[in-house]
């Protein structure tokens, strides 16, 4: 009985992180889909599944090829002015613009990963990614910008350290991110 239970929990430790990954993928697809196909199968009676998912990649695409043209330049600015006189939008807007272009933006800002000793008497160290190399603008010489992503989370803590704490890491951002995002569970190739 016991074998059995042993492998049990054997096909559920090769399924079950499957299976809740694409459970997930499964939920936002879904979620996504049925903003487009709830309304067509209400107000036209068709059901086409996937509908929406096409659709809103379609529309974003066609969004990002009017971004790149000279006609949204003046629509930018305008909204960039607007925000500006309203304060706590412009800290909202600007915020997620900035953590959405080191992401996915040209100007990516996790590429380059470090180790830091946070505290020397105990021999404590934190992996996280350099944003910023001058720190002049706040005082502080031979410091660093350095954002420590959250186990488990979609959130981090941002430390200016000093320079000579912070050994970079010869690993892929991509390799570091998902090992801390995974509380250090995650094989680092």
């Amino acid at each position: 009985m016991k074998r059995l239970f042993k492998y049990f929990l054997q096909g559920l430790l090769l399924s079950g992180p499957l299976a809740m990954t694409l459970y997930a993928v499964f939920l936002m697809f879904d979620f996504v889909d049925r903003l487009i196909r709830d309304p067509l199968k209400e107000h036209f009676n068709l059901s086409i599944p996937g509908i929406g998912i096409v659709v809103i990649f379609l529309a974003l695409t066609i969004l990002g090829i009017i971004g790149q043209t000279f006609i949204a330049n003046p629509v930018t600015l305008f909204v960039q002015r607007l925000l500006k006189r309203m304060p706590l939008l412009n800290v909202i807007y600007t915020s997620v613009q900035d953590l959405f272009t080191a992401f996915v933006g040209k100007e990516k800002k996790f590429n380059v990963p470090v180790i830091v000793c946070m505290n020397q008497e105990n021999n404590l160290w934190k992996l996280g990614f350099v944003t910023e190399k001058n720190l002049e603008e706040f005082g502080l010489h031979e410091m660093v910008a350095v954002y420590f992503p959250h186990s488990y989370a979609f959130s981090g803590v941002l430390y200016f350290v000093p320079e000579r704490s912070v050994k970079q890491v010869n690993l892929s951002p991509s390799e570091v991110m998902k090992f801390v995002v995974s509380g250090g569970v995650t094989k680092v190739n």
